[in-house]
């Protein structure tokens, strides 16, 4: 069973750059637990239906930001492929899945918690630069 110790700093930057909401979670470990297949962003949304529905825009987002964080390969043909660029970058996920299987309302809790943590310190930036 997966120890709250689990959710160290780092698997929680993790989470907070690359896995910033529920959806994209699941949109990575759809990719991750076919990592041989190239998907087209499409197909790749709607595999995750009817569970979870995913727009174009949001879809477009998740990938770049897992592009950006070194988990995927998008192909010339915007085909996409998990990919993750080391080691570590693979345990996070692995560490994801294993979260979202064994404490998943503990990791929503995390996503959303770090996501609004970040809102906060971009709107207490903007309180700063009025002083």
């Amino acid at each position: 069973m997966m120890e709250d110790s689990a959710f160290s700093d780092e698997f929680c930057r993790f989470i907070q750059t690359c896995v910033t909401s529920v959806d994209a979670a699941e949109l990575l470990l759809k990719l991750a637990r076919q990592p041989e297949r190239w998907f087209e962003p499409p197909e790749l949304a709607r595999s995750l239906a009817p569970a979870t529905t995913i727009s174009e825009a949001d879809l477009a987002r998740y990938l770049a930001q897992f592009q950006a964080g070194g988990l995927v390969a998008i192909g010339p043909d915007k085909r996409i492929q998990y990919r993750p660029a080391s080691g570590t970058h693979a345990k996070h996920v692995e560490m994801l899945a294993q979260a979202y299987k064994e404490r998943p309302v503990t990791l929503f809790r995390v996503i959303y918690a770090l996501r609004d943590l970040k809102i906060q310190s971009f709107a207490d930036a903007f309180k700063l630069i009025r002083k």
